[in-house]
């Protein structure tokens, strides 16, 4: 099979705006603290707050406070929209800016929580930061009555401008913010309907477009602090093994260099005065590593030990119901086949960095982070202080995708670093090698499913077993049950508000036989929903075509105790015609799933050329998130996640050689390119009763609508990804 990218075309780069030094940094309303101790929330603000969430300024700009991380996907403005939304301000005033983990503790977490993942950002915390948008309406208006000696109940308010309806008098929100501060706030507030909504709901403009684009968009990557220094990091590329010996003095004299620094038992780190000259010194500097007991461990050999957890006697249940060994003893038809994904990359375009600024009493660090109190906790911890002594201040994310949120090993490293150089600020940037070789990577599993029909071709039982890592094992094991990884089973479970099969199947069991290799694992976009889809979903069409069934209609038959699920099926295939025949060459593939509290289906139409070349023309994606607070926003994250998911599909895969992982940069783990992506259309239909996530769930449904796709089009049934290592000649 052909799927090698082309290459881009070289384009000329626009300059980064130069950041200076001064006594804040201002990228669309978000304010980076610098100098940290003179610019905090703690600090006496020039503008009293209204309340945590909002603040307003007498020139009406309105300055609304968002916990959660911006790292593409819009969080930031869907945020900032549901707060105006209660608060009932002027949209075109609107500002925004991170509170930071330290305030957050220091005020008994009155933020709530910082964590961006799971595409929770929106739906975990709609309803506390609309109280806190509807709070302070509540208090500027009441500010403004008082003043007029007036029942708050005979104002109103429109986009920040109070009137008193009796008398006609009128006032602004920053003209009372000062008294607004001063009033009681609401012990409770009445929530507005989704349907009279003006500002949430709305495909506004997202707020972090301009500075993207223009180029004064600050990452962490472009922090600039006086008497900066830049710090280079390489880590023993074996997970679990040391450093056994290095020679400073072979690279101490070379220009710029201040410092060689071990940082832990595994890793070297050279200081410079700028990071090329860090970079250079390492690549320089002997270092002799201990690579431990994992040194020899391979792709195969953890391909065999996920074999035999295939035919292992005992695993953890994550869904059963009836009797399965029964129904496939009595089956008229069993159909058994095997799938398997290997380790991907997250590979964010902006490697890990930090910038840690330590003394004995006190330590900052600013960072990319997908979790702020997480970040706050490993600074505390690897400072050696109490966390109230610590301070963490978030920057724009350039690209999370799970990596920036459940560990945070890079800024353990600049703390560990910076405490070797006290009182001067220290910026750790992985090279894209380092990041790529010590990513935590999507789980590699394989999963045989064998599937009972009768004699009409009716689904009766299903077994499915997973073989593979458990995340939770590995980076949260406080979470497991019983010995179980409830993630393992996303879109696989009986039902729930997360995750639900979809599919009422009178005999099923799922099951995982846990197996850990060294190379760590970790929340990658969708997660374990997106092997599972493909394993369920490529499975269903092979039953379908076993049984001399259409692939929708026979999914049909098992959804009518499904609604939302058939549904979005039924709108992808109406949408690309299903029905109907495809242009010439063209052929068709659908699935579905559920993840992340939302309802999802794809669809696709591909051709593939004699010589195996793939070409996927159009995907349909169908999304019930239950309420939209911003539908373009939706519609952008919906094509983004098929650039991801395809991605992975068509290129993805990590493996292992002598214990490492052998794909370091893009010219070995290739990315989407403009050229090979399909056109996308994307239905939104939110039925409204629930909250569910848009920035993972149609993720899942990209690779089993193309894979079903294939085989419609060649014959050939792809059961072990990336694509680009198949022949996809037709069959």
């Amino acid at each position: 099979m052909s799927l090698e990218p082309k290459a881009a075309p070289q384009v000329a780069r626009p300059t980064r705006r130069t950041l200076l030094a001064g006594a804040g940094l201002f990228t669309l309303g978000f304010h980076i603290p610098f100098p940290a101790r003179a610019a905090t929330l703690g600090a006496a603000p020039t503008t009293p707050e209204v309340n945590a969430w909002v603040v307003v300024k007498p020139d009406e700009t309105v300055v609304i406070r968002i916990a959660r991380s911006e790292m593409g996907q819009g969080t930031l403005t869907g945020l900032a929209q549901l707060v105006a939304e209660e608060l009932d301000c002027d949209w075109a005033r609107v500002t925004t800016e991170y509170p930071s983990p330290g305030q957050n503790l220091a005020r008994k977490r009155v933020w709530g929580d910082y964590s961006t993942g799971g595409s929770r950002g929106v739906r975990d915390s709609h309803e506390y930061v609309r109280k806190g948008g509807a709070a302070a309406r509540f208090m500027l208006v009441a500010a403004a009555a008082k003043g007029w000696g007036v029942p708050p109940a005979e104002c109103r308010v429109e986009r920040g401008v109070i009137t008193h309806g009796p008398s006609g008098r009128s006032t602004t929100y920053g003209a009372v913010a000062a008294e607004a501060a001063k009033i009681e706030p609401p012990k409770d507030v009445t929530l507005k309907d989704p349907k009279d909504w003006t500002i949430a709901g709305k495909p506004l403009k997202r707020l972090d477009t301009l500075p993207k684009l223009d180029g004064s968009q600050v990452y962490g990557i472009d922090l600039k602090l006086p008497g900066l220094l830049n710090a280079a990091i390489r880590d023993c590329p074996v997970t679990g093994g040391s450093v056994k010996s290095f020679e400073a003095a072979a690279v101490s004299g070379m220009p710029g260099v201040k410092r060689v620094i071990q940082v832990g038992d595994s890793a070297v780190a050279v200081v410079a005065d700028t990071f090329w000259r860090a970079k250079t010194a390492l690549d320089a500097l002997p270092i002799v590593w201990d690579e431990g007991p994992n040194a020899k461990v391979s792709s195969e050999t953890i391909a065999a030990v996920l074999r035999e957890g295939l035919d292992a006697k005992e695993a953890f249940v994550g869904n059963k119901a009836g009797d399965v060994a029964g129904a496939l003893k009595g089956a008229a038809k069993v159909v058994e086949a095997v799938y398997g994904v290997p380790f991907q990359n997250h590979a964010t375009m902006e490697p890990m960095n930090a910038t840690a600024l330590w003394t004995p009493e006190r330590c900052e660090v600013w960072t990319p982070t997908q979790n702020g109190e997480a970040a706050l906790a490993a600074t505390a911890d690897a400072a050696g202080l109490p966390a109230t002594s610590c301070e963490v201040y978030k920057i724009h994310l350039g690209g999370g995708f799970g990596r920036r949120g459940a560990t945070h090993d890079w800024v353990r490293q600049a703390v560990l670093i910076a405490k070797e150089m006290p009182g001067t600020p220290v910026k750790l940037l992985w090279t894209r090698e380092e990041d790529m070789t010590h990513g935590r990577y999507h789980p590699v599993t394989q999963c045989r499913m064998r599937a009972a029909l009768d004699q009409d071709g009716n689904l009766t039982g299903l077994h499915m077993r997973i073989s593979g890592q458990s995340i939770l094992a590995a980076i949260a094991p406080q979470r497991m049950v019983e010995g179980r990884d409830p993630v393992t089973f996303q879109g696989l479970n009986p039902g729930g508000p997360e995750a639900a099969i979809g599919y009422t199947i009178p005999n099923i069991l799922i099951d995982h036989a846990m197996r850990n290799p060294h190379i760590l694992p970790g929340f990658w976009r969708g997660v374990n929903l997106n092997p599972n889809a493909i394993y369920l979903e490529c499975f269903m069409d092979e039953l379908a075509h076993a049984t001399g069934q259409d692939p929708l209609a026979f999914r049909l038959k098992l959804m009518d105790n499904h609604p939302k699920h058939r549904a979005v099926l039924q709108a992808v295939a109406d949408k690309i015609g299903w029905k109907t025949k495809p242009p010439e060459g063209v052929y068709r593939g659908i699935c579905q799933t559920m993840g992340f509290g939302s309802y999802v289906a794809g669809a696709a139409e591909v051709s593939v050329s004699d010589q195996g070349e793939l070409k996927i023309h159009r995907i349909v994606a169908a999304t019930d998130p239950g309420h939209a607070v911003n539908p373009q926003q939706i519609e952008a994250q919906v094509a983004g996640s098929f650039v991801y998911g395809l991605s992975a599909a068509l290129y993805g895969a990590c493996t292992v050689k002598d214990g490492r992982i052998e794909q370091t940069n893009f010219d070995s783990y290739p990315v989407m390119k403009m050229d090979a992506m399909p056109a996308v259309e994307a239905i939104l239909m939110p039925s409204g009763g629930f909250w569910g996530g848009v920035g993972e769930p149609t993720i899942a449904v990209a690779a089993p609508a193309v894979l079903n796709a294939i085989f419609a089009a060649t014959g050939k049934r792809v059961r072990q990804l990336p694509l680009k290592d198949t022949d996809l000649r037709r069959a």
